[in-house]
């Protein structure tokens, strides 16, 4: 059967009870972002350099997401220059740029686009008009084409050899035309990243690669619980005395130990004896906090007479957001300065911090960005940054500190455990009423947005006392169907976990929540899943993607019994986007051992994705964002979390946390991109994240014929041993067998 040849249709689109529009339709996160941006967009340049490359350092992180390649682009296009003339790199902190300089929220392209173009664009202008002056011509005569500007006549000009003509001492200015669209020959084509090369052979430089003169091997012995402190190292003579260390010190929460290799510091770290003090929160575990969220559950309304009412809790687990890249940092701190190298998004908030820490002036201390192999959200803090700051002035050395796989699980950040409890009302085959109540473990947001929030107040259309989690939430969640009167609350508990900002926020949970409603509605209203959200969709580009996925994606054929399809939609960052996978939970696969993994469980075996960016300023960067983006999401549904017992989680490693892996990863993908419709891109880093959970969750719910409740499908099952928790660091295998550590 196909998608469109469902089950009758007993109502019209038109007919659903409208819903009012919610502050994320109105103003967005994004747009917040964009308003903090604009007073200091005009510092943004591209230099021309004497051999006719152009240069640009960016004032936001790459991480992996692919924006150095997309800048790239913009620098090319409006420069008239081939891609392999223009060099990208990672802007030190720069104060002066205030609040521009935060990579997060989807938002670099949103923010960067058009400041981007338009300082290219003035460049390629000021070489046009230079070479006008020198030839006596019109500058409107003159046209550029793979650096060269060239006049009717035939005279030609490099760009190199007006650069240093075309430069002003002073601040004049200028105008400058972008391109219209219909004219791109490199934005909107394919483009393979710019660091593919660097990165496949191993040339591509992260923290950990850099030669900082002096600047040896650092690791930290921590304590048994989140964020315990040390109190004494009983053992500091015989530390000091073992082969290649160099250097012991105690910091705020651990032991910090220098030496000639990484491996001799792990060595030392098994040696450790320390008397430690109490972390925050350890005597929390995964019920205690569950608990503790339950009874901090916003009330609902009270059901209209005679509506028909679904009510449903769902529960999410901690998550980590540990990117393969170990957490890092190098830092030299001197008597009255301090440099500092690491990946890090937020460069100014980490400056101004880490400053403050040692009590030095601003612009003593010196911040590096680096490439990072990596995000997800961990890099907003710079916790290892200011963790190598704090080492290097007790050591009076320079250190390059390594966080181990296990430092990243067990005291990195989390996302926080969560419940959504969701209450619809209905009647008629109509929609009366939509509640969500978020009651989440709270989310950290010291990293900048917080100030950005504070800064914008007055401009955001929302209660002027919300928390700035609340204005988050509310900048970023939105009920996509005309679901009559339609509430998504927000509150959280104050515990005191290190948490932060995973990829996509809070729209994973909040969204698998609602879709799996959806999926309840259409069932209880006798409708097909996808024509039941065609019939309640607010958004027109929202309608097409999912006609789309449907389409491709074969909606409603005939499948064996245990695997089943699911459907989720998702609008956000001024994008759109749906997701359709098929997933096998037949118990002869489910309980099939897989060779190398120790694990089992249901498999994603299809997924399509439709996205609707916008504008799409490189079709090959997104569709890796949407498969990145679908593996998350799977991970996030099945199989990974973090088991919280007596104040630390359990997992250790990546052996231990099971994000997507080959044996669950679907074979058959497929990333369709609309046509643009918009001439400025949306964001995309983390939109496909939200979708996707939802549609593994609704595919699994229809596979199993139960609605799942508690994400990971997984987690109240232990897959493994858990790893000591003194040594904090685990030795090296040395056995010869695969591990992941």
């Amino acid at each position: 059967m196909s998608w469109a040849a469902g089950s009758a249709d007993p109502r019209t689109a038109d007919a659903a009870i409208p819903s009012l529009p919610q502050p994320e339709n109105i103003f967005d996160l994004g747009d917040l972002q964009n308003l903090a941006a604009a007073p200091t967009s005009g510092l943004i340049t591209v230099e021309i350099k004497g051999d006719g490359t152009a240069h640009f350092a960016v004032p936001r992180c790459e991480v992996g997401q692919g924006i150095t390649t997309a800048f790239a682009m913009m620098v090319a296009e409006e420069l008239d220059l081939p891609m392999s003339k223009v060099e990208i790199t990672l802007a030190d902190a720069r104060p002066e740029l205030l609040m521009n300089q935060l990579t997060g929220g989807s938002n670099s392209m949103r923010s960067m686009y058009l400041p981007v173009r338009t300082a290219a664009a003035i460049a390629r202008q000021r070489l046009v008009e230079t070479a006008a002056e020198r030839w006596g011509a019109e500058p409107a005569e003159l046209t550029t084409r793979k650096g060269v500007v060239s006049s009717p006549g035939g005279r030609t000009a490099s760009y190199g050899s007006l650069a240093e003509a075309a430069a002003s001492a002073t601040t004049i200015a200028v105008s400058a035309h972008l391109k219209d669209p219909s004219e791109f020959k490199i934005l909107g084509r394919p483009r393979t990243r710019v660091d593919a090369l660097d990165s496949i052979t191993g040339r591509k430089q992260f923290a950990m690669d850099l030669q900082v003169p002096g600047a040896k091997p650092t690791m930290v012995a921590r304590p048994p619980t989140i964020n315990g402190t040390l109190r004494s190292i009983n053992d500091l003579a015989a530390l000091k005395a073992m082969p290649g260390i160099t250097d012991v010190v105690g910091i705020t929460h651990g032991v910090a130990i220098r030496g000639e290799t990484f491996g001799q510091c792990i060595d030392a770290i098994q040696q450790v004896d320390a008397t430690w003090g109490p972390g925050t929160v350890d005597d929390e575990s995964d019920a205690t906090v569950l608990a503790k969220l339950r009874a901090a559950q916003l009330p609902m309304t009270v059901p209209p007479l005679l509506a028909k009412t679904i009510d449903a809790e769902f529960v999410f687990a901690f998550a980590s957001n540990s990117p393969l890249e170990p957490d890092c940092a190098i830092a030299d701190v001197r008597p009255d300065s301090a440099e500092i190298w690491s990946c890090l998004k937020v460069p100014i908030v980490a400056q101004t911090d880490i400053a403050k820490q040692l009590g030095l002036p601003l612009d003593a201390v010196k911040v590096h960005v680096t490439q990072g192999g990596g995000s997800f959200g961990r890099h907003l803090f710079h916790d290892v940054a200011a963790e190598a700051a704090e080492i290097s002035q007790k050591m009076g050395k320079p250190v390059k500190l390594s966080w181990s796989r296990t430092d990243n699980f067990r005291q990195g950040r989390t996302h926080p455990m969560c419940t959504s409890r969701v209450r619809v009302n209905y009647l008629g085959g109509n929609v009366l009423s939509y509640e969500q109540r978020h009651t989440s473990v709270e989310t950290d947001f010291g990293h900048g947005l917080g100030e950005m929030i504070t800064a914008y107040a007055a401009d955001l259309p929302v209660a002027g006392n919300l928390s700035f989690a609340q204005t988050i939430f509310a900048l970023t969640q939105t009920s996509p169907y005309n679901f009559g009167v339609t509430t998504q609350l927000l509150n959280e508990i104050p515990l005191k976990f290190n948490t932060g900002s995973m990829r996509n926020i809070y729209s994973p949970n909040v969204v698998c929540a609602e879709e799996l409603m959806v999926d309840q509605l259409a069932a209880r209203m006798g409708q097909d899943p996808v024509r039941f959200r065609r019939n309640f969709l607010k958004d027109q580009r929202l309608l097409a993607v999912l006609n789309k996925a449907a389409e491709v994606g074969d909606w409603g054929k005939a499948m064996p019994k245990g695997t089943a399809q699911g459907v989720g939609v998702h609008s956000e960052y001024r994008a759109a986007v749906a997701t359709l996978v098929e997933i096998d939970c037949r118990p002869e696969t489910v309980n099939r051992p897989v060779e190398g993994e120790g694990v089992t469980g249901p498999r994603v075996t299809k997924a399509v994705i439709v996205v609707d960016p916008g504008f799409c300023i490189n079709p090959r960067g997104l569709e890796a964002q949407m498969i990145g983006g679908l593996q998350d999401a799977i991970a996030l549904a099945l199989t990974s979390s973090l088991h919280i017992k007596d104040g630390i989680p359990l997992e250790g490693s990546w052996d231990n946390y099971f994000y997507t892996r080959e044996w669950n990863s679907p074979l058959d993908v497929e990333v369709v991109i609309m046509p643009n419709t918009s001439e400025s891109p949306s964001g995309a880093g983390e939109l496909a994240v939200a979708p996707a959970f939802a549609a593994v969750a609704c595919a699994y719910a229809r596979a199993t014929g139960t609605l799942p409740t508690f994400f990971p499908i997984n987690h109240g099952k232990l897959g493994f041993e858990p790893l000591p928790l003194q040594p904090s660091t685990p030795q090296s295998p040395t056995d010869g067998l695969d591990h992941t550590f």
